[in-house]
């Protein structure tokens, strides 16, 4: 595969998207756009396109096969009469469901320059391959998702069925074998496959049947070019790159990258496996914790909870289908820029996820599909598990733009604008969005508090608050899952008395956000006792995790005599009290902290900032996840905080503008220069060459790069600019 995704795509009209398969010599592209009208959500349209690549050989033979299911009460039927031989017209679909009302599909013949595989064996007469063949089942309902295999073992049967009557040395071509029956019945699940040679195209059109009148290839073809003007207005508006990523080549990558991040937001439903026991041991208090752990997650009971329904942004559609937490935050940033209202309803679908704690799931894997792209040993989910409360991030983006007066001019041609932007253009829906909120994000954050505390008193350990400390649990010896970075070093061995200076500054941002929330909401009392706690926490980072030996920010854990030390390994963890934004810009701390980033010894690498110091003993070793690869989320903030100290008088101002223009520029450059040779976003990058490794088609938070191409140029502005 030479890369696939969407070229454009706007959640709310549609967009395109391309296969580029080069196995199969065929770029394969589909125009996706929506109609509204009707009583039941409107109607939509895609054009399916096939073109033979450069290599492709003079006559390309290919399938395409579309299928249609019924989830749940409702009728899906096929309304053409029995055929024998196929369909040379129209194949339509007619269903009913209590939501949806009546509806009808339509895959249409296409042009009349679609051409088919000429008849080249006996098979041909019986099963003529210019015409459309449609297979119908009816499955258990639990069994839909599993189409594929339905397919794979219908399609075998028939080739078993060639074999017998013509013989292993007479078997048809390829294109003729692989073909699904033409076999129409009542069901619940409905193949239809086409086979062509060269170049295709036809449509799949779904109508309402509360629409005025059925969806058309010409209203469709409308449809496709309004769609494209309508993104290309959007984009060039809203998240049009700055200088020196203003050049045209950076913007199919730009719309690239932000389309297939919106892309990747689906509706998930389905119940999850959790652990409830609240067995004793998992409170981690005893030295040998994860030993005694383990041993209690082997004889712990599960069970399925919900059904639960999740509106989400993900990773990965090929690789991470499924909703993760402190991935979500990242994922927002950008599409904020785009769509605020999309963005508050992702929010306040996961927040409606909590449970009577406080609690929401690191992951959630929904349902038998999602459950079977896991392994099984990563399914259940544990309610004293915590992840980075990066929700918080997009919460904050809301109140920086409401106190700026940030609402977006009115955009006429686009019907939809007024619902984007109605918490920006009237802010009291935005006031009325955190007003019912609230009580949710309070519940959510005293659960922090009181699952992931760190033990102060224990070890007589010097702080100005007694209070705030806060350790990670789920710990082992090579893994804080539960951090979101994995295999970072740690102190060895685990330890109840350890203290991570990620989590403490993690909760220093959610902290801050809560105290700005409940000031904007006039909740004065809230708002002065979130102070309160941020005041203990700001104290506490500087007490409990500077090391002034190693000058930086350390993980402390406990000896062999009982004394609080703190372990240092440089890295990511060693500046995220910079990266969350609780260094200000006259911070003692700050200096070090840049030149700690800024060292290529250390951090920083021609394509990024490492996630481990290249001095450090573990750096490149073991899995080597967060041992020394660029992460886009960590960069991203790290620019960001840049920025802010390269706009705002100070000692280190001038530094901060040098970094932030030179990091800014290596990071998109690479993510570009990786995505034109490969055809994909990564989900990490090389410190040493650059090249995207891990996961491709990342197009979660490696994304953030749109929203680094659209800060500001600071190179060539003089300081009084600035």
């Amino acid at each position: 595969m030479a890369g696939y995704g969407w070229d454009e795509y706007d959640v709310r009209h549609g967009g395109r998207q391309t296969i580029h398969d080069a196995g199969n010599k065929l770029d394969l592209t589909t125009e996706f756009v929506k109609f509204p009208g009707g009583q039941n959500g409107g109607g939509w349209g895609v054009r399916v396109k096939g073109t033979p690549r450069e290599d492709a050989p003079a006559r390309l033979m290919s399938t395409i096969i579309f299928y249609a299911s019924m989830e749940g009460l409702g009728t899906l039927a096929v309304e053409n009469e029995p055929s024998e031989l196929g369909y040379a017209e129209t194949v339509t679909l007619k269903g009913q469901t209590n939501g949806l009302g009546d509806f009808t599909i339509d895959i249409t013949a296409g042009p009349d320059t679609n051409q088919h595989p000429p008849r080249t064996h006996d098979a041909y007469g019986s099963k003529p391959l210019d015409r459309t063949l449609v297979a119908s089942f009816q499955v258990p309902e639990e069994a839909i998702w599993q189409t594929k295999p339905l397919l794979f073992n219908h399609m075998k049967t028939q080739i078993d069925q060639y074999i017998n009557q013509y013989g292993n040395e007479n078997t048809p071509p390829p294109w003729q074998a692989f073909t699904i029956g033409n076999e129409v019945r009542e069901g619940n699940v409905h193949l239809i496959q086409k086979v062509f040679e060269g170049a295709f195209e036809f449509d799949i059109m779904y109508s309402s049947g509360s629409s005025p009148d059925p969806l058309t290839s010409e209203e469709l073809s409308k449809g496709i070019s309004r769609t494209t003007e309508s993104f290309d207005t959007r984009f060039n508006k809203l998240l049009m790159p700055k200088s020196p990523f203003d050049k045209p080549k950076y913007q199919p990558f730009a719309k690239s990258m932000f389309s297939n991040l919106v892309g990747g937001i689906g509706y998930f439903y389905g119940d999850a496996v959790v652990d409830r026991t609240y067995a004793i041991e998992y409170e981690e208090e005893n030295e040998g914790f994860w030993q005694e752990t383990a041993e209690a997650r082997s004889r712990a009971g599960f069970k399925l909870e919900g059904p639960s329904e999740l509106y989400t942004s993900i990773p990965s559609r090929p690789f991470f289908p499924r909703g993760f937490l402190w991935d979500e935050g990242f994922h927002l940033l950008p599409i904020a820029e785009w769509d605020m209202d999309l963005t508050l309803e992702i929010v306040r679908s996961w927040f409606k996820l909590m449970d009577d704690d406080g609690w929401i799931g690191r992951e959630q894997i929904l349902g038998a599909e999602a459950r079977s792209k896991v392994p099984v040993e990563f399914q259940i989910q544990y309610p004293h598990y915590a992840n980075p409360p990066t929700l918080f991030l997009v919460l904050e983006t809301l109140i920086d733009k409401i106190n700026a007066g940030a609402s977006q001019t009115p955009d006429s041609s686009d019907v939809y604008d007024s619902i984007r932007n109605v918490h920006l253009q009237k802010p009291e829906q935005a006031l009325s969005y955190l007003k019912e909120i609230y009580p949710l994000l309070k519940r959510h954050y005293f659960w922090y508090r009181k699952t992931q505390w760190g033990d102060i008193k224990s070890y007589d350990r010097e702080a100005f608050s007694t209070k705030e400390a806060y350790r990670w649990r789920g710990r082992s010896p090579e893994h804080i899952l539960t951090s979101g970075l994995d295999d970072y070093p740690r102190a060895q061995p685990p330890h109840p008395g350890e203290l991570h200076t990620d989590l403490i500054s993690w909760m220093g941002m959610m902290t801050r956000s809560m105290r700005r929330i409940a000031e904007t909401i006039k909740e004065t009392d809230d708002a002065a006792e979130f102070a309160g706690y941020g005041k203990g926490i700001l104290r506490n980072i500087d007490d409990l995790h500077w090391d002034s030996k190693a000058n930086t920010y350390c993980d402390a854990t406990i000896d062999d005599y009982e004394e609080s030390v703190h372990v240092c390994h440089k890295g990511y963890i060693s500046i995220f009290p910079f990266m969350t934004g609780l260094l200000p810009p006259d911070s003692p701390r700050l200096g070090a902290i840049l030149d700690l980033i800024n060292d290529p010894e250390e951090l920083w690498s021609d394509y990024g900032i490492r996630s481990l110091s290249k001095k450090d003993e573990f750096y490149e070793t073991g899995e080597n996840y967060w041992r020394s690869p660029i992460w886009m989320n960590m960069n991203y903030m790290i620019v960001k905080n840049l920025l802010v100290i390269a706009k705002s008088p100070g000692p280190h101002q001038k530094q901060a503008r040098e970094m932030y223009t030179k990091l800014r520029s290596n990071l998109v450059d690479n993510v570009y220069n990786e995505w034109a040779r490969t055809g994909f976003a990564w989900e990490q990058y090389n410190p040493a060459t650059g090249a995207g490794q891990r996961t491709q088609h990342f197009t979660g938070w490696t994304s953030l790069v749109v929203k680094i191409m659209t800060m500001e140029d600071l190179s060539q502005k003089t300081h009084d600019e600035l």
